[in-house]
């Protein structure tokens, strides 16, 4: 079977390709480097107290609203 060109498939595409052949180590691969490749890399410390977990929520739903809003 000859490979497709995961590189010109869009994000879909490449996630439904993966679907349908879940076993191709290629088209999972490609799909994985470009998801974390997309993903930001900005990192956060698990929140240690209710105050900070509620602090959390409030940053997640602003950036939500934003998101819509746009």
């Amino acid at each position: 079977m000859i490979e497709p060109e995961f590189s010109s498939m869009s994000k879909t595409e490449l996630r439904a390709f993966v679907i349908a052949h879940s076993d191709n180590k290629a088209a999972f691969r490609a799909f994985v480097d470009r998801f974390t490749s997309e993903a930001s890399p900005e990192t956060f410390d698990i929140p240690k107290s209710n105050a900070e977990i509620e602090e959390v929520e409030i940053l997640i739903k602003q950036k939500l609203e934003q998101l819509n809003n746009s």
